[in-house]
């Protein structure tokens, strides 16, 4: 178990370090953002042939989607290179969706309470909460200090984001339990595999993006 514990803070300072990295350096943040794209399609594919080991159709139906969405993606990703303010409201909503996680972990292991869904059980309705609340006051903190931004929306992007990265961890928590695997790798000693840690990010950068540019424009 400590092992184990001592893994996922190795790994999830290594990370920190490499997103500091991506920021202060455009050349490290588009190579980064490309390999993590590849490695998230390879994690899923790998889902996706074993669910639907016997309809080869539905395999290349579902990851050309796949590759169209992360296509998209990846296109604001690199967008970011060229903007700098774009580069900073993704890191922002980046840090949100991780609050959002970290949130969900904190809470729901100390109040532990009702399960949320069947299809994850190791969420539980108090980890929800948990995810909303740190989402909410990361998203005031960080909107308030870089963007100076009313307080009705640094607070509704906060539920917004964390809504789409709870959603999205359970869409691919239900991909995991159809494809009876635990993670979808195991690149990261202690999380598991990229998608593993950035499954609900998926969707909750995309929605917080176009919710920020909804509400700016």
């Amino acid at each position: 178990m400590y092992l184990e514990l001592k893994k996922r803070v190795i790994t999830s300072l290594i990370l920190i370090l490499i997103l500091i990295l991506m920021f202060i350096n455009n050349i490290i943040y588009g190579f980064v953002s490309f390999a993590l794209f590849a490695l998230i399609f390879v994690e899923f594919s790998r889902m996706i042939s074993i669910i639907f080991s016997k309809k080869k159709i539905f395999q290349l139906i579902i990851n050309v989607i796949f590759i169209f969405y992360l296509s998209l993606f990846l296109s604001i990703f690199f967008l970011g290179i060229n903007f700098f303010q774009l580069k900073i409201i993704l890191f922002l909503i980046l840090l949100i969706c991780v609050a959002s996680d970290i949130g969900g972990i904190i809470i729901g292991k100390i109040f532990k309470g009702p399960k949320l869904t069947k299809i994850s059980p190791n969420k539980t309705i108090s980890g929800s909460l948990g995810s909303f609340i740190f989402s909410i006051l990361i998203s005031v903190f960080l909107l308030n200090l870089t963007l100076n931004t009313e307080i009705i929306f640094n607070v509704t992007l906060g539920i917004t984001v964390s809504l789409a990265v709870q959603l999205g961890d359970l869409f691919f928590s239900f991909l995991k339990r159809k494809s009876s695997l635990k993670n979808t790798g195991n690149i990261l000693p202690g999380h598991g595999g990229v998608l593993d840690r950035v499954d609900g990010i998926l969707l909750g950068i995309p929605c917080g993006l176009i919710f920020t540019l909804i509400l700016s424009s």
